[in-house]
């Protein structure tokens, strides 16, 4: 950037003007760049484009979650999901059009692989979903997790690329403790998170903790068993000393009995970790139910009893399609 302003016959420091402007103020546009004169900013646009991500649709549930249609540069679509609570204002962002992993409770799942989610591209994603949080509910963005469409270690260096992009100084400057990648349990891309010495947080989709039935939803597991995932899962909190999140839908009459709560409570020996039991939504062509309040409530009561740490996640967002495992494209935005 400082040889094309000097080349111009610019001054250096237009460089890092036009730097701050793309990542530290999230900058989709030449025109928004007010400190550099209008022939420059009318030169830059003759010469170079920005490739923003733009909202194709926006919808806001009843219980003022939003479910963003993003159209990428290229025209394909992803989304991305802003989750308002008292507490806190999660970005929910995607890393693939689409997901190869095909779990059978997961509507992305359904859908093909497309492509990779550049850095630049999840990057804008947590910029809109943060301007969309101060102008609907002026509250800050406090938290993002890449829990939306896609596996993001199979997008790893993109993945990574973009938390060094949302956390630099220089960027978005959003803490690593505040981020959540989850992963469907890829062993070796987990040691290598491991290798790198993340900061951020990891979580894991396990939601059975028995080969034959986690193998039955989620054919990943026939390639990572719960023993190399287990292996993975220790050389990663060896490596960081972060604690491990498991995630845990359960299911009517598939993982919801004492016995799998007991399978779960002898996994989570392996590390120091935590449980979220998530709550199912339901996804069309699917045979899966949601486990009824007394059977969630009974599991959780039995892991506490074990000295674990349990949250119970309740679904938001479901009456736009923006609730786990929802994400499908299904609002009309159309991916080409």
């Amino acid at each position: 950037m400082k040889t094309l302003f000097t080349a111009k016959g610019e001054k250096e420091f237009r460089a890092k003007q036009l730097y701050e402007w793309l990542w530290k103020k999230s900058a989709r546009s030449f025109d928004e760049m007010t400190n550099l004169s209008v022939s420059l900013r009318d030169k830059l646009q003759e010469e170079f484009e920005i490739p923003a991500v733009t909202v194709a649709e926006e919808q806001i549930s009843e219980d003022q979650t939003i479910k963003n249609a993003f159209r990428l540069a290229d025209g394909k679509i992803t989304e991305g999901v802003l989750i308002p609570t008292p507490r806190r204002v999660t970005a929910c962002i995607s890393s693939q059009v689409g997901c190869s992993l095909t779990c059978k409770f997961c509507a992305t799942g359904k859908l093909k692989l497309m492509r990779n989610i550049q850095f630049d591209e999840i990057y804008d994603q947590v910029a809109i979903i943060k301007e969309q949080a101060k102008k609907h509910y002026d509250r800050p963005l406090s938290n993002i997790v890449y829990m939306g469409m896609g596996e993001p270690l199979l997008n790893y260096s993109q993945v990574l690329k973009s938390i060094e992009r949302i956390t630099a100084e220089d960027g978005l400057g959003m803490s690593p403790k505040r981020i959540t990648v989850s992963t469907a349990g890829i062993a070796k891309l987990i040691r290598r998170l491991g290798d790198d010495e993340v900061k951020f947080n990891l979580a894991v989709s396990l939601h059975a903790a028995n080969d034959e039935k986690r193998s039955k939803i989620m054919p990943i597991n026939d390639q990572n068993n719960l023993e190399s995932l287990a292996d993975a899962l220790k050389y990663f909190y060896e490596k960081t000393e972060t604690r491990v999140t498991f995630e845990y839908i359960i299911f009517k009459d598939f993982n919801d009995e004492i016995q799998d709560a007991q399978e779960l409570a002898d996994f989570c020996k392996h590390i120091p970790c935590k449980i979220n039991i998530i709550e199912y939504n339901p996804i069309d062509d699917a045979d899966f139910q949601q486990a009824s309040t007394k059977k969630v409530d009974n599991f959780a009561a039995f892991l506490e009893h074990r000295n674990l740490i349990v949250n119970i996640r309740r679904s938001r967002g479901k009456d736009i399609d923006a609730a786990c495992g929802q994400l499908a494209n299904k609002n009309g935005a159309i991916a080409v």
